[in-house]
């Protein structure tokens, strides 16, 4: 039996309404969108406090999206009164979520209308109920590029292209509860680039400002990183949105200068970025396919050894991986969502991926889902967690143990 989206439509005459909490090349920021025409009203520990206009409606967007910078030390925050999720001082429970939206390209079409086969919204509500205390999206949230074929039941109705109706049916309307349910951190993916759902993106989730004047309607090429200090660990956040997957040297080069650049931040860190290196979705004869060429060619012999995990999506499916070689841990948490990779292997222990050996790890394909990272209570460096791979019931399938670079998993 199909289950049906029956709420990715706003009821005649409602108006929309989204708030959430991110992290910026700035700080933290609350953020709402709207179709009332203006900003909400907004609090800061109960003084009034205002929203300013991060992006006026626009061709294709016909929504206001408002920003409003949240200092350090602020205890409480409101959206039209509806209280925001404030980050902890140290995060403890982490939510990787990525890879979320439903996939329409050419022939390559997925039921959208289908939770059985778009299970997003499932997700995001389950793992809401977790009460993480904070979520890390790896990217791709855009996914609806060409209309839905006619007569397919499946995606019948559906939006396409970079348009706000399709943003808020990808990502906004299932991903609502768990928006609000902690503060976030935005990896940008390759589906965000300028020429796909760039627009979008620059607009609502991009954590630097934005300028409709620059660029493509106001999206930029690849960012600067930037910093988020979750508690005796700094995650330092990249935009390897368009990293060629045959080697660039160009791009290498600037990718090489962000990875050393993590050798001055005090402490355990780890990457963000959507784009995983030594990470596979297939492999033939022990040797693994998928990784990006040029971002391996950028990390090698330039990763410092603060540098624990590198923490990605790009492949539909959930990788924990170790190396033999002194490199980061690898989680890949791409499963959010979008049709999963058939291919992507299980057991992981020996594979090669561009000359580089996996040590331990595993791996979990064709699971829809989203992982969790939980800090060992016990341990004040920073450098042990549980990394748990969930269902989009909340189902576990998957426990590894995290040491700083090491990867031991049931």
């Amino acid at each position: 039996m199909v289950a049906c989206l029956a709420l990715l439509a706003s009821p005649a005459g409602a108006k929309e309404a989204y708030h959430w909490v991110q992290y910026t090349a700035g700080g933290l920021e609350a953020r709402a969108i709207s179709d009332a025409g203006a900003c909400p009203s907004a609090t800061l520990d109960g003084a009034n406090s205002v929203m300013t206009t991060r992006a006026a409606p626009g061709e294709d967007y016909g929504v206001i999206v408002c920003a409003m910078a949240i200092p350090k030390g602020v205890k409480t925050a409101t959206i039209a009164d509806v209280p925001l999720a404030l980050p902890k001082q140290r995060a403890d429970r982490i939510l990787l979520i990525g890879d979320t939206g439903c996939r329409l390209k050419g022939a390559q079409v997925q039921a959208c209308n289908d939770m059985n086969e778009w299970p997003f919204r499932l997700g995001a509500d389950v793992s809401a109920t977790l009460r993480p205390d904070l979520v890390l999206h790896v990217g791709d949230f855009h996914y609806r590029e060409s209309a839905c074929p006619t007569g397919n039941a499946g995606c019948a109705g559906t939006p396409f292209g970079d348009t706000w109706d399709v943003w808020r049916s990808d990502f906004f309307i299932p991903g609502d509860a768990l928006l609000r349910a902690a503060p976030w951190i935005m990896v940008r993916g390759n589906h965000e680039e300028c020429e796909r759902g760039g627009k979008g993106w620059a607009r609502a989730l991009d954590p630097y400002a934005f300028d409709p004047s620059t660029g493509v309607s106001g999206c930029l090429g690849p960012a600067k990183p930037y910093m988020v200090d979750i508690g005796g660990v700094t995650v330092q956040v990249m935009d390897v949105s368009t990293a060629n997957e045959k080697v660039d040297e160009k791009q290498a080069a600037f990718f090489r200068e962000q990875f050393a650049a993590a050798k001055e931040i005090p402490g355990p860190v780890w990457l963000a970025f959507h784009r995983p290196v030594w990470a596979m979705d297939d492999v033939k004869n022990g040797v693994g396919s998928g990784d990006n060429k040029t971002l391996a060619a950028a990390a090698k012999g330039a990763v410092p050894t603060n540098v624990q995990s590198f923490i990605s999506g790009h492949l539909h499916t959930f990788l924990a991986l170790s190396y033999v070689e002194d490199l980061p841990a690898q989680i890949v948490s791409g499963h959010g969502g979008d049709d999963l990779s058939p291919n992507a292997p299980e057991k992981v222990v020996g594979i090669q991926v561009n000359n580089v050996n996996i040590k331990s790890g595993i791996g979990k394909p064709m699971i829809f889902g989203f992982s969790l990272l939980e800090r060992d209570q016990a341990d004040a460096s920073g450098l042990k967690w549980t990394l748990t791979g969930l269902d989009t019931k909340g189902k576990p399938f998957a426990k590894c143990r995290i040491d700083g670079r090491s990867v031991i998993c049931d």
